[in-house]
């Protein structure tokens, strides 16, 4: 967790070298972890929908992040 925290402090910094590189690290750091959520939340019969409504996004956006062609695939009810 301090890994965490140490980029969130670094993604302030004056130093717009630092705070990008850190902003950068952050936002792949966010897109494993969705990953990772999205493919529990398949795996325990979400919906497209539900995932969307958590995320805040719609239900085509992440059906097209995640969906069909990628790691998660297609259940018959969506």
């Amino acid at each position: 967790m301090s890994e965490t925290r140490t980029l969130a402090d670094a993604a302030s910094s004056r130093d717009p070298a630092v705070g990008l590189k850190a902003v950068r690290a952050l936002r792949e750091l966010a897109e494993r972890l969705e990953d990772l959520q999205v493919g529990n939340a398949r795996a325990q019969g979400w919906t497209w929908q539900m995932i969307a409504d958590c995320l805040g996004v719609s239900r085509q956006a992440v059906h097209k992040k995640h969906g069909s062609g990628g790691r998660f695939g297609r259940r018959k009810e969506d």
